[in-house]
């Protein structure tokens, strides 16, 4: 396997997986926030994005954004369509992030605690 994957580590409890990533053979871009993603993505497409959800509880957009992933994904549409996003989130998040997942096409979403065996399958299919 080979490929690019973009990691957007904003939680703590984002695991430590690039050893998972070395040995599939993916080329990891790390990145510690979504701005910093898109600004990449501009440059080139990713085969995989692992991302940590956030809800946005209160933000500023006035109900339209739902977490801090809404742009990245909108961007994704554009410039990486095929691109397979799996995202990581707190267990009391899941449903939200489950809403953001009737807007924009995921591959799996990870409740954390997550491991290098739970994204493997995923990474693999």
């Amino acid at each position: 396997m080979s490929g690019v994957l973009f990691s957007v580590v904003e939680s703590p409890r984002h695991p430590r997986l690039d050893p998972l990533y070395s040995r599939l053979g993916l080329a990891v871009q790390s990145y510690t926030s979504v701005r910093k993603a898109l600004t990449a993505l501009k440059k080139g497409a990713p085969d995989y994005v692992v991302a940590d959800f956030i809800y946005g509880y209160a933000n500023n957009y006035s109900g339209v954004h739902i977490s801090n992933l809404d742009v990245l994904l909108t961007a994704l549409a554009k410039y990486a369509p095929a691109a397979r996003v799996i995202l990581l989130c707190e267990p009391g998040e899941r449903v939200q992030a489950e809403r953001l997942g009737a807007l924009f096409p995921l591959h799996a979403i990870l409740s954390y605690p997550c491991e290098a065996a739970h994204l493997e399958p995923l990474l693999q299919a």
